[in-house]
């Protein structure tokens, strides 16, 4: 029989599957996967450890994978990782989303890691808002008490006995986050058991960890107390924990982190800061993360009444038991063992919510234990569950069947006593009253049965609109079941096998094959009838001149039937359509549309909102989905209303301008000249070397261009060449690559860290009024460096080679002025332009002065004539 009420069975189980593989999950099959008797042995030797642990840091991709897997892997604690954010800030090497769209992707490679590595996943409500050069600037953007109260409420859900901390808190860790990250660990640390502070009513009931530690790896083991080796081979892996920690380290692909697995010893170390533990020695003696921690049930006899406490003792000897009773080659031979294991913890609890009543440590570790034991009865007994939809995209509100079906791969009868869908508001049971089939071996159980998706599927975290740099998602922040957001319905079972219980569960899934890739099962989404998209959230136009453009509008139907739609655009004053209204029929599933009105007119400088809609059988719809699809992770719809803000800019372009733009990292700045009215031709950097550029009056190089495509390095040349032949080279930022000889005309130099400048809103000093590219055929003045998002400039150049000609000045508060963040040099009849100021973020964000002056950069040839008559100013720092 159950040791849970089957939810609250299934919450557990739901909670540990974060840190398991896990079937039909919609990404390509990971490189590494632990199942069959591998998995089976891992779990039964974790059966009776019950040590948990909680890191935190700042980002995806900052945790430290070794770490997380060593402790999962080879310590079986219950180990999870904390990033106070989901990456958003950061830059992007697989496309060009940013912000947001970048934090939903991070997110799923984040989920992607810990399902590999065995460590189960966090978040608060903390934004990435971009690079940060103190705490105390981080805590100007982050409400400190509420950051600190996320983190708080995943210490109090987590319930560790030992808390790390990934950073410092110190000015050392580099980004303000990661310092913040830091300060807030500790402070978690002090506060979670403090509810006068921190009422359990909000943040849950109150935790006193045991110990306090920080990862001293990142810094080459300064400090460190305590040293491990995760590079010992681990024969049921096949591998050694930092093996597998570089395979879970290379899922964060959109930051660059593939890694090798290095062969051989690899040392991972902490330093204890802080422990409540009485026995503990001197930190330098201490020898352990564990020692002076009881990790064993048995340490949990006094928190139940004296007459089960000799049902605790026999727990725990059961626990032990099944560990030799385990052939890998009859794995079934375990489940009585499992079964009695499971009797056991029922009693010790008093019942199934016995362990509830009694919170704090032994309702964690019964948590921890019961989904352990379930774990190892479904390898035991060979059981999977698949949940299919007949479609990937399923209308909002509308039933559609989904087919169920139990997999019994074991040797011993399943006896089936739930099977019931999840995602509808009736939660159809898939069962008769009373009736409990029996699943031979070898044999299934399918069901079919209508679910009603019950709301959109997407990143939830974004429903709600972002209040600053925190997201507006109250107290999620302790929720680890991402991965049940990402589909439209989820199917649970209730199986018993030889006495021995468990709760399965799958997510709704549509499988096809792909002819190259295989199998490929991806997350069924629910999504209105009727998706209504426009291509830009942002678009530009030249203030007070004729407008005549083309206005798409991309419809995609998820329903089944033929409809019949009608669209009609919302416009800005001063904008007319050639029509008040389209229709067009969409043929049924997945038919898609575009209908296009020809928009003419003028619009005064400003933001300009335009908006299209559809109307079909007597519903609106207004919102359309980008699916950010890439095969390492689970694909996602996120949803944008059908809107462009047309931001009208009063700007002059240069006469008989040509731009070809080779593309960078994160890069949509050339569809946004060309909405301008530049004359821009996009390059592929493979075939740079055989193109045409005679045409050109001005080649841009997209921000980390170097870096993304060893092809552009290797034809840099020729670029160089052909601005000495008098072309106008615009080169946006690059990282230390470009510090590399024959990268640049002249050389730079960074410092490490490199140099930036956060603060939006930073003073820019003009060192030269009379520069062209402040001057032609824009004016740049104050209001151009207005409103620009997230930062200034970033990785600038400390110093300099006295042949380029510097233009403007900016710092941060508190720091030295840098004069290198646009230098503009002559070269033979050309001009090079090298600027890291962080254009390549104002233009997506619709900023007008930062579209006037990268116009301005592409007119800037004639600055070589200046350059020369002109002193060279010395570089500074």
């Amino acid at each position: 029989m159950p040791c849970l009420p089957r939810r609250a069975a299934a919450v557990l189980v739901a909670a540990l599957a974060v840190a398991l593989p896990l079937r039909g999950a919609g990404a390509q099959p990971a490189l590494y996967e632990e199942r069959g008797a591998a998995a089976l042995a891992r779990t039964v030797d974790g059966l009776g450890q019950t040590a948990r642990v909680l890191v935190v840091g700042a980002h995806p991709d900052d945790e430290d994978t070794r770490l997380i897997a060593w402790l999962a892997k080879t310590r079986h604690a219950e180990t999870a990782y904390l990033s106070l954010t989901r990456g958003d800030g950061g830059q992007n090497l697989i496309g060009n989303e940013l912000g947001e769209a970048l934090g939903a992707i991070r997110t799923e490679e984040l989920l992607a890691a810990r399902r590999l590595d065995g460590g189960s996943q966090y978040f608060s409500r903390a934004y990435d808002f971009g690079f940060s050069k103190s705490a105390e600037e981080t805590f100007r953007h982050w409400p400190r008490d509420s950051v600190l109260g996320d983190v708080v409420r995943v210490v109090r859900s987590v319930r560790p006995h030992v808390l790390i901390a990934i950073f410092g808190g110190t000015p050392a860790d580099g980004h303000g986050h990661h310092q913040a990250s830091g300060i807030l660990a500790r402070e978690a640390y002090d506060a979670a058991a403090d509810t006068a502070r921190f009422p359990a009513a909000g943040f849950g009931p109150a935790w006193t960890v045991a110990k306090f530690y920080r990862n001293t790896s990142y810094r080459n083991h300064a400090g460190a107390t305590l040293r491990y080796d995760a590079g010992a081979y681990d024969p049921w892996l096949g591998r050694s924990p930092a093996e597998l920690a570089m395979i879970s380290r290379t899922q964060h692909k959109s930051q660059g982190q593939g890694r090798p697995e290095v062969k051989g010893p690899s040392i991972v170390s902490l330093q204890r800061e802080a422990t409540r533990v009485a026995a503990d020695v001197a930190a330098e003696r201490e020898g352990d993360l564990f020692a002076g921690l009881d990790t064993a049930w048995t340490r949990l006899r006094a928190a139940v009444p004296a007459e089960r406490r000799a049902t605790v003792d026999s727990l725990a000897a059961a626990l032990a038991a099944v560990r030799p009773a385990y052939d890998p080659w009859r794995p079934e031979g375990i489940l009585r063992a499992l079964a009695r294991a499971e009797r056991l913890l029922d009693a010790a609890c008093g019942g199934a919510r016995g362990c509830d009543a009694a919170g704090g440590d032994l309702a964690a570790t019964r948590d921890v234990t019961i989904a352990r034991l379930h774990r190892a009865v479904q390898l035991a007994a060979g059981l999977e569950l698949d949940a299919q939809a007949p479609r990937e995209h399923l209308v909002v509100g509308r039933p559609v069947p989904a087919t169920v079906t139990l997999h019994n791969r074991g040797a011993r009868a399943a006896r089936v006593t739930m099977l019931q869908l999840e995602g509808s508001p009736d939660a159809p049971a898939l069962l008769a009253a009373g009736e409990t089939p029996t699943v031979a071996p070898g044999a299934a159980l399918t069901r079919t049965a209508p679910v009603v998706p019950r709301r959109l599927t997407g990143p939830w975290w974004l429903v709600a609109p972002r209040t600053g740099a925190t997201f507006a998602i109250g107290g999620g922040a302790a929720r680890r079941e991402e991965w049940r957001e990402i589909a439209a319905f989820d199917a649970i079972a209730g199986v018993e096998v030889d006495g021995a219980y468990t709760v399965v569960e799958a997510t709704g899934v549509r499988r096809t094959v792909d002819a190259v890739r295989g199998e490929l099962a991806r997350p069924a989404a629910a999504v209105p009838a009727i998706a209504v998209a426009l291509d830009e959230a942002v678009a530009y136009a030249p203030a007070g001149a004729p407008i005549d453009r083309m206005v798409r509008v991309r419809l995609t139907s998820a329903d089944t039937a033929s409809r019949a739609v009608t669209v009609r655009l919302a416009l800005p004053a001063g904008l007319a359509a050639d029509s008040a209204a389209r229709g067009v029929t969409l043929a049924g599933y997945d038919a898609q549309a575009t209908v296009s009105f020809r928009v003419r007119g003028r619009l005064a400088p400003g933001r300009h909102a335009l908006r299209a809609e559809a109307t079909s059988e007597g519903e609106r719809f207004e919102s359309g989905y980008r699916l950010v699809d890439y095969e390492h992770v689970r694909p996602q719809p996120l949803w944008r209303t059908a809107e462009t803000a047309i931001v009208a800019v009063d700007v002059a372009l240069p006469p008989r301008l040509a731009v070809g733009y080779l593309p960078g990292v994160g890069d949509n700045v050339a569809p946004m000249l060309a909405q301008l009215g530049v004359p821009v031709t996009v390059l592929d950097p493979a075939t740079l070397a055989s193109a045409d550029l005679s045409r050109f009056t001005a080649l841009v190089v997209g921000p980390r261009a170097y870096e993304a495509h060893p092809a552009l390095v290797a034809a840099n040349a020729r670029l160089l060449d052909w601005a000495r032949a008098g072309g106008t080279l615009v080169v946006q930022y690059g990282q230390y690559e470009m510090t590399q000889p024959g990268v640049m005309p002249h050389p730079v130099t960074l410092d490490r860290p490199a140099q930036r400048v956060t603060l939006e809103e930073a003073p820019v000093t003009v060192l030269d009024a009379t520069a062209r590219v402040l001057a032609t055929p824009n004016r740049i003045g104050p209001a151009d460096w207005a409103g620009w998002v997230q930062e200034r400039a970033l990785y600038m150049p400390a110093t300099a080679d006295s042949a380029y000609r510097p233009v403007v000045a900016l710092h941060d508060p508190g720091e030295p002025e840098n004069r290198n963040a646009l230098l503009v040099a002559p070269l033979g009849r050309g001009t090079y332009v090298y600027t890291t100021l962080s254009l390549f973020r104002q233009l997506p964000a619709g900023n007008p002065g930062a579209a006037r002056l990268f116009v301005n950069l592409l007119a800037a040839r004639a600055d070589a004539v200046a350059v020369r008559k002109a002193p060279a100013a010395p570089a500074r720092r």
